[in-house]
């Protein structure tokens, strides 16, 4: 599998993040099978689609997409995706997410009536628990932040292959970190230094606490959903965590590519 990084910022733009997206592909099914349903987009917020467009083979062969939240941070992208895979005469997509998000769809397009006749995406709203998405085995947890949503465990379907574990946004907590025990990767939100008081999101210190009560075993954490907060303080919030979690941490930038 292949884990791009398009977006690690958050509501509040820096010039150097986009909001958040995430992409990942099962790359052995697209190395032995044509068609194969193998490239999902985890969250579009604004400046992702531009972001997918420049990763091969672009936005027109996206099998899914799929949302933690609905959050503008994390669905501005959406529509704009729709729109050019229409122009692109590009597949129909599935769009799933927590409860809401055909009700979320649906207002989008009665903003823009004119897209109805021609963009009519699968949508589907998810419980938690298990399902199966764009041939990703999906495992849903329920996130602590201010809006509902979920936190996502995906392997290939049926398979034993890597895993990855991305929060979505949330504080820190053992519940949704119990779901990352054993994952190759986890994709956290830590989006604001120590000195900044949130109960809606992640600090380091919170973060690495969390981790040590889950007792959870990752082969790598990375921390995303950047405010500029974190501007010059990446390195003290890697050793934040480092206080209680004994584990590889890295701040994640947009572009990073990670081969599982």
């Amino acid at each position: 599998m292949r884990l791009t990084f398009l977006g690690t910022g958050s509501a509040m733009p820096t010039g150097e993040r986009n909001q958040t997206g995430l992409l990942l592909e099962n790359t052995e099914d697209r190395l032995l099978l044509e068609n194969t349903e193998d490239r999902l987009l985890l969250d579009c917020g604004s400046g992702v689609l531009d972001a997918l467009s420049a990763t091969e083979p672009g936005y027109t062969k996206l099998d899914a997409v799929i949302l933690t939240h609905h959050h503008l941070d994390h669905v501005a992208d959406l529509l704009p995706l729709l729109k050019a895979r229409w122009l692109s005469d590009a597949p129909r997509i599935s769009i799933a997410g927590p409860p809401g998000t055909e009700a979320l769809l649906d207002e989008l397009l009665d903003v823009h009536v004119y897209l109805r006749k021609h963009v009519d995406p699968d949508v589907t709203d998810i419980e938690a628990g298990e399902t199966t998405l764009a041939g990703f085995d999906v495992a849903a947890g329920e996130t602590r932040h201010s809006m509902a949503g979920f936190g996502y465990r995906l392997s290939p379907a049926g398979t034993d292959e890597p895993a990855i574990v991305f929060s979505g946004d949330t504080a820190a907590s053992p519940g949704i970190l119990s779901m990352a025990d054993g994952a190759d990767v986890l994709v956290h939100d830590c989006s604001f230094p120590d000195d900044v008081e949130t109960d809606n999101h992640a600090t380091p210190a919170s973060l690495g606490n969390a981790l040590a009560d889950a007792d959870a075993d990752v082969g790598a954490l990375y921390l995303t959903h950047l405010y500029p907060h974190t501007d010059g303080h990446h390195e003290e919030m890697i050793a934040s965590v480092r206080e209680h979690y004994d584990g590889k941490v890295a701040v994640a930038s947009d572009g990073l590519t990670v081969e599982l």
